[in-house]
């Protein structure tokens, strides 16, 4: 009933002309013209979108550089502790360009790290390392580990 009384009395409001007529203004207000709706001309707003879908293609470039650039390290990180390769990173790179390489930041990291292993790696680094140990600390914790070992075996075992 009260649908009804609703249909009834807008439809009667929007034939008198007092305010219930509000999408027929709306339709009305809007231009057509995606130009005039900005308030430019339309050689302006031909230009203004020129220059949108060329900043987006400037973006669109920079963004896949830099994802290749993360593939490069990926790529770089696996080789150096012998993980399984991606097709994904692969893949970017490709799609990037041959010109594709570690940022000069990531690169100064690389050769760092590679100084540092290629010292520890030596037989002096080796040394050193050796003159670090404690030595009493190491008895201790091979006294320990045996004595553990010992008594677990003793409790396993019933002949000893």
């Amino acid at each position: 009933m009260a649908f009804l009384m609703k249909s009834m009395l807008s439809n009667q409001v929007k034939n008198l002309g007092l305010g219930g007529g509000g999408e027929e203004s709306k339709e009305e207000s809007t231009p057509s013209d995606p130009a005039a709706a900005a308030g430019m001309t339309r050689e302006e707003y031909e230009e203004y979108q020129k220059q949108m879908v060329e900043e987006k293609m400037e973006r669109d470039a920079a963004f896949a550089q830099k994802k290749a650039e993360r593939a490069c390290l990926r790529v770089h990180l696996r080789e150096k502790y012998r993980l399984p390769k991606s097709e994904l990173d692969e893949n970017q790179i490709q799609m990037a360009g041959d010109d594709v390489g570690l940022p000069e930041d990531l690169q100064k990291m690389v050769a760092e790290d590679q100084v540092e292993e290629e010292d520890k790696d030596s037989i002096l680094g080796q040394l050193q390392n050796l003159q670090n140990m404690d030595m009493d600390t190491i008895k201790e914790k091979a006294q320990a580990t045996f004595t553990e070992m010992k008594q677990a075996a003793e409790q396993k075992c019933s002949v000893m």
